[in-house]
């Protein structure tokens, strides 16, 4: 057990340092932040990192701090997506390390660049087995799950770590990167002098690669051959931040686009050439689709069902190991993505395009149809009493239309599905989901994210499960003051809130939340603008009133509890929806 002599590790401390001749590791580690560029950093701190997080904060770094690391690093992931430099996560080690660990995982399977620093205890105890504080091998539990992982046993490792972390995070494939910070290299005492001479600038650290002449050309040779050609993007193509040349692509060549959901925005949902409202029909009859970004993973079937066994792939894409997933790529171009699109625009630009003059129209003609019956499928909702998520949509649509510049989050089950159908995006990289792993639970840390990285206002719309993921961290939102409105959609469940147990018993379905609850008293406990809404035009008015505060908002929709439905499509998997019954 810890005495006044001894740490908590049970070492002896060492003595202070001397300053401002001597300085700790953790200065350095602030000092190697700050001198790569970093703006912010997120986290949760205790024992060894508090000290840590002062002196981030000394060097002119914002340290955001939350109630849970999770949140901390969807926060971290979000800035990276939005900013394409790595959102820094600071932790503590082992538990607070784990936490920390799920969004770090998750920004390396969606490919955001991002930073986790966790204290961890003195390796070589951990090694040994000694029964330290916080036992924990992080460095080997992280390796499998990061693109790259340090360890700095010594003061003297941090500032190149951090500059290694940095490139890996950013360069090639992004994702997330974790380095070991242990507690003897934070509290290890230097000669200032001989700190100063750690650090340096790293150059270069996204070195853009071109794709190969041969790539481009068999890439432009197809897709001016196509009948019936299509553009597909990934949010790739969103992080990498190539506006204007897809929008070249794309218009100067008349090619239809469809974006998957982080990329509806880059080119605008209700564009004369989006065929988002037509998905499935281009699935079905384009012979040419160009993937920018994008992967033919679960969220598009594969490359099976619906699409063509004919349709041929143009696969812009920054990872060759990406190539040939799920179906064969006939023309991959793999390299650094704005040198790959602007590469083939000058390809097609020494080309004919051979495409069917009635393809575009009748996708066109398709889209109008289909979008005069969403809309009469809306306006048929917003008289329904109570409401369901398209009678509350209806009310959020033509709102957040008028406030183009306002980023969107979005999760839950049918209210991630519904908002996604319904809610129009107009500019690139302002809508945040789940993306890849479909993860519930990152809501607000990435309302903290966005909004700290860029300035702007923030929609979240959550279902209340998925609200209940991260729900504590309002009081961050709050805490900060940032300009955050949280939308929940409370029908009182998961799917929704009418569940039967199979069997007898007094305890509420597995599905069951409740759909009394008051989600605004929450707001009022701290401090934010709390609205409770029932009805169509209340939610309007909420919604409105909130934007045009910037304050942290939080807005408490009730829905009827039959509103909702199972919504991944597996049938007999999730049985007890199909036991329920109405009300």
């Amino acid at each position: 057990m810890a005495n006044a002599d001894t740490g908590t590790c049970g070492c002896t401390p060492p003595a202070a340092p001397k300053f401002p001749e001597q300085v700790t590791g953790m200065y350095i580690l602030a000092r190697a932040l700050k001198n790569v560029g970093i703006r912010n950093v997120y986290g949760l701190v205790g024992i060894p990192i508090t000290e840590a997080a002062y002196l981030v904060q000394e060097q002119g770094i914002r340290f955001v701090g939350f109630r849970f690391e999770q949140q901390a690093g969807m926060a971290a992931a979000t800035e990276g997506f939005l900013t394409r430099a790595p959102g820094v996560l600071m932790t503590v080690s082992s538990l607070g390390f784990l936490n920390g660990l799920t969004a770090t995982a998750n920004a390396t399977v969606n490919c955001y660049p991002m930073i986790q620093i966790s204290g961890a205890s003195d390796p070589a105890m951990v090694d040994m087995k000694m029964g330290t504080y916080e036992e924990l091998d992080q460095l080997n539990t992280a390796r499998p799950l990061v693109k790259a992982a340090f360890r700095c046993s010594h003061a003297r490792d941090i500032p190149a770590a951090v500059n290694r972390a940095y490139r890996a995070a950013v360069s090639g494939r992004p994702g997330g990167v974790y380095i070991d910070m242990t507690t003897p290299a934070l509290g290890e005492i230097m000669d200032a002098s001989e700190a100063e001479k750690l650090f340096y600038t790293p150059v270069d650290p996204y070195a853009p690669v071109a794709p190969s002449e041969e790539a481009v050309e068999r890439a432009a040779a197809l897709i001016a051959g196509a009948k019936r050609p299509s553009v597909l993007l990934g949010k790739g193509a969103a992080y990498a931040q190539i506006d204007d040349s897809i929008k070249t692509l794309v218009e100067k060549f008349n090619i239809p686009y469809f974006p998957m959901s982080m990329a509806k925005g880059l080119m605008p949902d209700e564009g004369p050439l989006s065929a988002l409202s037509c998905r499935s029909t281009v699935m079905e009859k384009a012979d040419v689709v160009v993937m920018i970004g994008a992967r033919l993973n679960w969220l598009l079937g594969f490359g099976k069902g619906k699409w063509s066994p004919d349709t041929k792939f143009v696969h812009l894409e920054v990872d060759p190991q990406e190539i040939d997933t799920n179906r064969p790529c006939a023309a991959p171009v793999v390299g650094d993505l704005g040198l790959s699109v602007d590469a083939l625009i000058k390809s097609l630009d020494a080309k004919t395009m051979s495409a069917d003059p009635q393809w575009v129209p009748s996708l066109q003609a398709e889209t109008k149809e289909k979008n005069a019956r969403f809309a009469t499928r809306l306006e048929e909702a917003a008289t329904m009493s109570p409401m369901n998520h398209w009678s509350a949509l209806s009310a959020i649509k033509p709102v957040l239309a008028a406030n183009p510049d306002v980023i969107l989050v979005n999760e839950g089950a049918n209210t991630l599905d519904d908002t996604r159908d319904t809610v129009s995006m107009s500019l690139p990289r302002h809508r945040i989901d789940c993306a890849t792993w479909a993860i519930m639970g990152m809501g607000m840390g990435s309302c903290i994210g966005a909004a700290v990285a860029t300035g702007k206002s923030v929609v979240a719309i959550e279902g209340d499960s998925a609200f209940g993921f991260s729900g504590m961290e309002f009081s961050t939102i709050c805490r900060f003051r940032l300009p955050v409105t949280v939308v929940i959609f409370n029908n009182g469940g998961i799917y929704n809130g009418i569940g039967k147990p199979l069997d007898d018993t007094s305890d509420p379905a597995p599905t069951t939340l409740d759909i009394n609850a008051r989600y605004d008293k929450m707001a009022e406990a701290f401090g934010a603008d709390a609205f409770y809404v029932t009805t169509p035009a209340e939610l309007k008015d909420a919604l409105e009133k909130s934007i045009a505060s910037r304050r942290p908002s939080l807005i408490d929709v009730q829905l009827a509890a039959d509103a909702g439905k199972e919504s991944g499509h597996i049938g007999y998997l999730n049985p007890a929806p199909l036991r329920q019954i109405t009300v």
